[in-house]
């Protein structure tokens, strides 16, 4: 039976300037952009231990999480450097709304970008015993 097997890409509209909100991406995440503009991620590349993953759920109604943003929605980018990465957003003066935070699969961080949509930033590790209590 058919189904599907992961995410082929994440997509969204700008609410304001889309080249200034790509460049701050760039800018502030690192994202190497390709010539049509957008940026591919290539999992044999990720040198993370779960070789990589995506994740995909679906918040309930009233949910808080992707607060203090208004959309209805929120991307997770997988880092490879957390404590590179929030030296890279204090040196842009980008604002952290929360974190950084250690859990059992990894280290997590949340920004806004320039149109307001909350951004998850993930350093994942291994989801095991040996990681409990971080």
């Amino acid at each position: 039976m058919a189904k599907v097997t992961g995410i082929g890409g994440v997509f969204f509209k700008s609410k304001n300037d889309d080249k200034a909100l790509v460049a701050w991406y760039e800018k502030n995440l690192g994202l190497k952009l390709e010539d049509f503009g957008g940026a591919v991620f290539l999992w044999p590349e990720d040198k993370a231990e779960d070789k990589g993953l995506t994740v995909w759920g679906v918040g309930e109604k009233e949910t808080e999480w992707f607060s203090p943003s208004s959309s209805s929605f929120m991307i997770n980018y997988r880092v490879d450097d957390m404590d590179g990465m929030i030296e890279r957003l204090q040196e842009n003066g980008v604002e952290i709304v929360t974190g950084p935070e250690s859990h059992e699969n990894g280290k997590f961080l949340w920004i806004l970008d320039p149109d307001g949509n909350k951004v998850e930033l993930w350093e994942p590790m291994i989801w095991d015993d040996k990681n409990r209590g971080l």
